[in-house]
């Protein structure tokens, strides 16, 4: 997951399937007088909130330190509920998806550049600092990263070296920053027009396919088979968005959920087994993916356009830096509220969403908003 809240308005240019009424009043207009998509923002925040669940109360791991014992003794009747949360992941590249294509439509090369580097890398810097100031802390107890390994995570290539991460979900900006290559060289560097991106769509997920049956793990790395059918699966709702009756766009989201409810069962599911209670259904991890792809495309539709509310606009603000510091950080506040404090087991996972929720709101405020702008001007000022 990165964060896609850089542009979540209709492209200027954009043939949709309705206009503008008088509900898209100046608050919503963005970019040449788009309106923007807030219940994109919501729906952000939704997806991240999912992955919260997980961390906290679906999954075993460091997160039992946290609490003390198994989250399944904690949560014994959500945990299994909390474990499709993971999903909230596949529901973030669709968005992404959407989200890449509009802003990079009709958008020069050096300014797709810095626009994402810009969004990227403030909070992300940030995050590091922060997780690994507060695990160095000697009464803590979980595992901590290497300083060379540190300094390496400031490139965000920590990955592809073999290098352990800071930020435990760092590895979903690695499959976002493949995303915005391919994507940039393929789109934006010649141009985006629909035939262009419908070619993209198509020779990747054929690549999916042949990549998927080869089991190649440079292949893999390049094409992507567990998440690129969620990028171009949304890549083709932005079609959808642009022209509700482009049959090609329509396939293209068809296809991509065919193979993106595949893979999620294949990497997501696992036979019932008494020492993990991580159980997904194949029925319910469909039901995620495909009610993830039918929320965005009511978005692209226009069918949520009533969910106007400024306050989704903030939502979608803090969805990144909340996903950054929220699953470690997190454990930290668990253990001292309900180890420490000795709160029940729901109240404390309310008030640690909500603390890392307060904590998103000041890294937006004091890094995001600062250092975004200045970081988003130098990198797109021209060389000579």
């Amino acid at each position: 997951m990165t964060d896609t809240s850089a542009d979540t308005r209709t492209a200027p240019t954009a043939t949709v399937a309705r206009t503008p009424t008088p509900a898209d009043g100046p608050a919503r207009r963005g970019r040449a007088g788009a309106p923007r998509l807030r219940a994109l923002d919501g729906l952000r925040l939704v997806a991240a909130l999912m992955v919260a669940a997980y961390h906290y109360g679906g999954r075993g791991g460091e997160v039992t330190r946290a609490w003390g014992t198994s989250p399944r003794l904690q949560f014994p009747t959500l945990h299994s509920l909390f474990a499709y949360g993971s999903l909230g992941v596949q529901i973030f590249f669709v968005i992404s998806g959407f989200v890449i294509c509009m802003s990079g439509w009709g958008r020069p090369l050096r300014s797709f550049f810095a626009s994402r580097a810009a969004r990227l890398l403030p909070a992300y810097w940030a995050a590091i600092v922060l997780v690994t100031v507060v695990m160095a802390l000697p009464f803590l107890s979980f595992a901590t990263v290497s300083p060379t390994e540190t300094l390496l995570n400031f490139s965000m290539l920590q990955l592809p070296l073999g290098a352990h991460r800071v930020l435990g979900v760092c590895w979903t900006l690695w499959a976002e920053v493949r995303f915005y290559v391919l994507f940039a060289l393929c789109i934006v560097l010649p141009g985006a027009d629909r035939r262009r991106v419908v070619m993209f769509c198509a020779c990747w997920t054929l690549a999916v396919a042949m990549a998927g049956g080869l089991h190649q793990p440079v292949l893999d790395e390049l094409v992507m088979p567990e998440y690129a059918p969620f990028f171009i699966g949304g890549v083709g709702l932005y079609l959808v968005h642009r022209d509700r009756t482009d049959p090609y766009a329509w396939g293209i989201v068809a296809v991509n959920w065919l193979i993106g409810q595949y893979v999620a069962v294949q990497t997501h599911w696992h036979p019932p087994q008494p020492d993990q209670f991580s159980y997904r259904s194949a029925y319910g991890i469909i039901l995620v993916v495909t009610l993830g792809f039918l929320a965005v495309a009511a978005i692209g539709l226009g069918w949520l356009d009533w969910a106007n509310w400024r306050w989704l606009t903030v939502a979608g603000a803090l969805t990144y830096p909340f996903y950054l510091v929220h699953e470690h950080l997190g454990w930290v506040v668990v253990q001292g509220l309900h180890r420490g404090l000795g709160l029940p087991s729901y109240a404390t996972f309310l008030l640690t969403v909500a603390a890392m929720l307060v904590l998103a709101r000041l890294l937006n405020r004091f890094v995001e908003e600062r250092f975004t702008p200045k970081l988003r001007a130098v990198l797109a000022k021209p060389r000579p």
